[in-house]
């Protein structure tokens, strides 16, 4: 290993990991033998390269190999016409020399292994030094949010090899909005996201898509937190999975689920669960009312379910950098694919921000939501509050306007949704029995008792309108509407 001298910042180190010759080494190969390109395992890219022509070399020679097109010397060398460092280092003539003496291509992957594991090493020379700096010299920021600052960027070294990433090439993101492209069309369904569990919700939005922060609203007893936890529980039952050649493992179907609930217990939660896949509602199970084929039934679905990778938080009152802190850190350890709060306005703010007033403490928590869903690239879904003017209006429709607390909701969410039920008014209205307008009462109630409705208000990526479920007051559990035109697009 040849050891580069060079200081960081705030480390008194005076050397650096680097080899300069496996970096020629790999650059020879792909030279010699493009296809040895398809054998790098590791998530590799420029930045790991220490020596700065380097970098661009390895950044030329993938642009050409995933254009199609031969990156050989003569080719790259046309790509550097003019560049004085590229002409320091040997030009032409240096690109040769790495083509004459490249090893077997063979060994490509373990060149870049070394490479990758170097480049780490790096940053974590970095990080340290910026990390005791900042210990030191930061008097202003609390040591608390320090160590979230330092996890946050540990993790994101550890996830993609850069504790940074900076500005992203647009061919980068165009292979990756094409790569998304192409397993939502080999999907069943032609879906981009997570699939929620519900044909025609699906439909409207695509699945739940990573990096989107998605805010399901409503008023007291519409069914928010059990369509939450529905959603939750249908993306962790369905969970499977591949390896990849670094031996991780590429979620295929469903997804690892981060429940955060902050108002009931996991237990409770559980309970839910379990009524909802047994049948038999949660109240006569609490109550003990039940028989022994009913315990049975409630046995055999305990079985059923208990492999489903659901992890429940119920932590009251956590605060939105220690909800982070955990996602990050089970993401690490057993992946994630989902989190989902419930709900948004029981998450405490930074203590900074807690001596503020409300409205701000939301927006800073809507704001690290989001940006916690880009960080761990995965779909946020957060349950949420509506104000009271709600119930002061004849058409008790939600609208935007009456997100509680914040417009960042409404302006930091990707996707908005209220959940509206109908009887749920309805059946506060029943008139004097053994009248006329009983019985037309009771009418109207068997025929919306049991329809719910999920008016999406908002959608960054797509069109709004309402989706029509099907809900079972009694198993707290919805689903498809069996009848055709459940869904009316606005």
């Amino acid at each position: 290993m040849t050891l580069i001298s060079f200081p960081p910042v705030g480390q008194p180190v005076s050397r650096i990991p680097a080899d300069l010759e496996v970096e020629q080494a790999l650059l020879g190969i792909l030279l010699y033998d493009n296809s040895a390109h398809e054998r790098i395992s590791v998530p590799l890219s420029p930045d790991h390269l220490h020596e700065p022509v380097h970098a661009r070399l390895f950044g030329a020679i993938e642009d050409h190999i995933r254009a199609g097109q031969l990156a050989d010397p003569l080719t790259i060398a046309q790509r550097f016409q003019g560049d004085v460092a590229f002409e320091e280092l040997g030009g032409v003539r240096y690109l040769a020399d790495l083509v004459d003496k490249a090893p077997p291509a063979a060994n490509a992957a373990d060149y870049a292994r070394v490479i990758h594991d170097l480049a780490l090493r790096r940053e974590l020379i970095r990080l340290s030094g910026e990390m005791s700096l900042a210990a030191v010299s930061d008097t202003e920021m609390s040591a608390k949010d320090q160590i979230e600052v330092v996890e946050q960027q540990l993790f994101s070294l550890a996830e993609s090899g850069a504790s940074s990433t900076g500005f992203t090439t647009f061919p980068n993101a165009l292979a990756r909005a094409l790569e998304n492209t192409a397993e939502a069309f080999s999907r069943d369904g032609g879906l981009a996201g997570v699939s929620t569990g519900l044909h025609d919700l699906d439909r409207m939005l695509g699945g739940l898509h990573s990096s989107d922060l998605l805010i399901l609203a409503g008023r007291p007893s519409m069914g928010k937190s059990s369509l939450a936890l529905n959603i939750a529980f249908d993306v962790a039952r369905k969970y499977a999975w591949e390896p990849r050649p670094d031996g991780s493992k590429k979620t295929i179907s469903g997804g690892v689920v981060a429940f955060f609930q902050l108002e009931m217990s996991a237990d409770q939660l559980a309970m839910r669960l379990l009524a909802e896949v047994s049948g038999i509602p949660s109240n006569l199970m609490r109550k003990g009312e039940i028989n022994p084929s009913e315990y049975g039934r409630i046995r055999e679905a305990a079985l059923d379910i208990e492999g489903a990778p659901l992890y429940i938080d119920d932590t009251g009152g956590i605060s939105i950098s220690q909800l982070a802190a955990r996602a990050r850190r089970l993401k690490r350890t057993s992946g994630l694919d989902l989190i989902v709060v419930d709900y948004l306005q029981l998450v405490t703010g930074s203590a900074s921000k807690r001596n503020e007033n409300r409205v701000q403490e939301v927006s800073e928590i809507t704001q690290q939501m989001k940006s916690l869903a880009k960080e761990l690239q995965v779909p946020v879904l957060a349950c949420a509050q509506l104000s009271r003017q709600v119930e002061s209006r004849e058409d008790k429709r939600p609208q935007l306007s009456d997100l509680r607390e914040s417009g960042s909701i409404e302006q930091d969410a990707d996707v908005v949704m209220f959940v509206y039920r109908e009887a749920y008014y309805k059946a506060r209205l029943e008139p004097r029995e053994n009248t006329p307008e009983h019985l037309a009462w009771q009418d109207e109630m068997d025929q919306i008792r049991n329809l719910s409705e999920l008016i999406i208000a908002k959608q960054r990526h797509g069109p709004i309108g309402t989706v029509k479920l099907h809900f079972d007051e009694n198993l707290t559990k919805f689903s498809d509407l069996a009848q055709p035109g459940r869904y009316e697009p606005n």
